[in-house]
């Protein structure tokens, strides 16, 4: 006779595969509030999964930093760009202090993974397209002030889904999720 928790393994089994089949994890503990504070029609755009679609409305986190990424731009990496890649996708990252507090950008964590792969995606220099990463890591955002970034990453040839992890600093529990085709 089995346990009598064997549906809810069943139920739990399904679930990841199906996670895994889309390409993305199970989601983070904490992460069922992804999406709670965003507007009507960023709704729309957020994945079964709590992922949100690349340009989808920005993500407020409780701190008061709100995110968004851009959908991406495709592009090859010039001959000094590092590392060397056949291709790369370029993102615009908008970080808004709506906080009471000043927000050090030295604390953005961008990561990112191709097809469920975790640290399979390394970002991409390439400062002759304009590619430098986060100049201005030392910078201060003041509360009702913003940053624009310019961020690219290494991905292959052929289309891919890429899901790109934000965080306003690398101790933040929960983290801006996003995910597409690119």
């Amino acid at each position: 006779m089995a346990p009598p928790r064997t549906p809810k393994l069943l139920l739990a089994a399904c679930s990841l595969m199906l996670a895994a089949a889309c390409g993305v994890q199970a989601p983070e503990k904490g992460a069922a509030v992804l999406g709670a504070d965003v507007p009507a029609q960023g709704l729309a755009a957020t994945h079964a999964e709590g992922d949100l679609a690349f340009g989808a409305a920005p993500h407020r986190f409780a701190t008061g930093v709100t995110i968004s990424v851009s959908p991406p731009r495709s592009f090859r990496p010039s001959a000094s760009a590092y590392p060397q890649s056949p291709r790369a996708v370029a993102f615009g990252i908008e970080v808004t202090n709506a906080g009471d507090t000043t927000y050090r950008l030295s604390g953005l964590s961008v990561t990112g993974e191709v097809d469920g792969e975790s640290g399979s995606v390394k970002q991409v220099v390439d400062a002759v397209q304009g590619y430098n990463g986060i100049a201005d890591a030392g910078k201060d955002v003041a509360p009702g002030r913003s940053v624009h970034l310019n961020l690219a990453f290494a991905v292959p040839d052929q289309p891919v889904r890429l899901r790109l992890q934000v965080r306003p600093n690398p101790a933040e529990p929960v983290a801006a999720k996003y995910c597409g085709k690119v």
